[in-house]
């Protein structure tokens, strides 16, 4: 009653929603990077929206499936196939006993999200199964170990009598160029009228420095007077401007607290687009209104969590 891992790629995470509570003693929440594709692969299984998948990020990744399921793929633009026979992602699919599913590169997007009905059935550590590598927690080892070949993935054989896909209305567009809402934080008006028109009419591009803790930035720099700053804890988001003045966007598996002055915080579905961009891809940034991104949130949310 496992996935076998045949092939897991660059990195491929166990993921539920996080790992809450436990921020004041320095550990993060981690949880999927793309919390839309998430939701969305848990939602065409009836899952619980925290029900455990794998998060494969770049690929090449393909595995066995040991007993029957249904499971389903949302994310990236990739070359999915089972037994050969090109299936489509953001849809729900069945697989049999020996059944062998493959996902290639992706053409467009960064990130995967494989979920199986029911979830997977593994360990969890300070309530949550999410990996989050620099703390050593989750993952099958508890320990924040990647999936690697070979390794068994226990689930509960669980079939569903019919398939879904996710309407394209609701499937994002990973382009090349994306416009990312910004919601002006506390600091913000600490930062000079020119700092903040660079922020909002210059285009800056995503460096390959860009890892699950952070999105490093290239463009002109956002000038900001040398001032000491007491570090405090920061959220997802986070726009941080480093003495270089090359933003830095925290990403799920930040570090708790921070000192960088911080001119704002990406709102959350901007967070989840910005999570598949691919080094080279142009971001240009844009007020957000606040309550227009609370709603919208209160709104995926209460969808989501009906199920």
């Amino acid at each position: 009653m496992t996935l076998r891992i045949k092939q897991a790629g660059a990195l491929s995470l166990l993921q539920d929603l996080g790992r809450f509570g436990y921020q004041d003693v320095g550990v993060t929440v981690g949880g999927p990077m793309d919390n839309h594709a998430f939701y969305w692969a848990n939602r065409l299984l009836d899952n619980s929206p925290n029900a455990t998948q794998i998060e494969i990020t770049m690929g090449p990744f393909s595995a066995e499936f040991e007993k029957p399921t249904t499971f389903s793929l949302c994310g990236a633009d990739v070359v999915a196939k089972l037994n050969n026979q090109t299936i489509s992602t953001w849809h729900s699919w069945t697989a049999n006993k020996g059944d062998v599913l493959t996902i290639s590169f992706p053409t467009s997007g960064l990130r995967t999200y494989l979920a199986i009905a029911g979830g997977f059935d593994v360990p969890k550590t300070l309530n949550s199964t999410s990996t989050v590598t620099r703390n050593q927690f989750g993952g099958l080892t508890q320990q924040g170990d990647k999936l690697k070949d070979n390794d068994l993935v226990p689930y509960q054989p669980k079939l569903i009598g019919y398939q879904r896909n996710v309407s394209k209305q609701f499937i994002p567009d990973y382009a090349q160029t994306m416009r990312i809402g910004v919601l002006p934080t506390y600091q913000f008006n600490q930062f000079g009228k020119e700092a903040i028109a660079t922020l909002l009419n210059e285009v800056y591009t995503v460096s390959p420095l860009i890892d699950r803790m952070g999105y490093r930035l290239s463009g002109t720099p956002i000038e900001f007077p040398q001032q000491q700053f007491v570090s405090e804890g920061i959220v997802p988001g986070s726009i941080q401007i480093p003495a270089n003045g090359q933003p830095i966007v925290l990403m799920r598996d930040r570090q708790t607290i921070g000192g960088y002055p911080k001119i704002g915080c990406i709102c959350n579905r901007d967070l989840n687009l910005l999570a598949q961009a691919t080094p080279g891809t142009k971001i240009q940034f844009f007020l957000e209104d606040l309550f227009e991104a609370e709603a919208e949130l209160q709104q995926e949310q209460q969808y989501f969590y009906s199920v």
